[in-house]
C-alpha cells in the first residue's frame, strides 16, 4: 500500500502540486500585503476621500435611521483594484522569473563539397547537385 502511494506520487506529480499550491499561497501573501500596505496608501491620497472604500448605495433603512439593506459599492471597487494591482504584480514577477525554454537545436548538418548547400549529416547523396557526400 505504501509502495502504491509513493508511485502516485510520483507518477502523477501531485507533489509537485502540493507544493506549488504551498508556494502559491505564500506568495498570495506577500502579493496581498505589498497591495495593501504599499501601493493602496499612495493610491488613497489620490483619490478624495480617504473613506471610499466603505460608500454604499442604501436601499433600506431601519426606523432609528440605520442602515438596513446597502449595496457596499466601495468594498466591491476596492477589491477590484486589489485584484487588479495583485495581477498585474504577479504578471510582472513571472514574466522576470520565468524565461522560455530554448528552442531544440536542429538536426546535424553538413556542407555539400560540390555546391556548398547545407544538407543533413546523415545524407548520403546532396538534394541540390546530386553529387555523393
Amino acid at each position: 500500500m505504501i509502495n502504491d502511494f509513493k508511485k502516485f506520487l510520483l507518477q502523477t506529480n501531485a507533489l509537485a502540486l502540493a507544493i506549488g499550491v504551498i508556494i502559491g499561497g505564500a506568495v498570495g501573501k506577500v502579493v496581498s500585503s505589498l497591495v495593501a500596505d504599499v501601493l493602496m496608501p499612495v493610491i488613497g491620497l489620490a483619490i478624495p476621500g480617504g473613506a471610499w472604500r466603505e460608500t454604499q448605495i442604501v436601499l433600506s433603512s431601519k426606523p432609528d435611521g440605520t442602515v438596513a439593506n446597502a449595496i457596499k459599492i466601495g468594498s466591491f471597487l476596492g477589491s477590484t483594484v486589489d485584484f487588479v494591482i495583485i495581477a498585474f504584480v504577479v504578471f510582472l514577477v513571472t514574466k522576470s522569473l520565468l524565461k522560455p525554454a530554448p528552442a531544440a537545436p536542429g538536426p546535424a548538418t553538413k556542407e555539400c563539397g560540390q555546391c556548398g548547400e547545407t544538407v543533413l549529416a546523415v545524407a548520403k547523396k546532396c538534394k541540390f547537385c546530386a553529387s555523393a557526400l
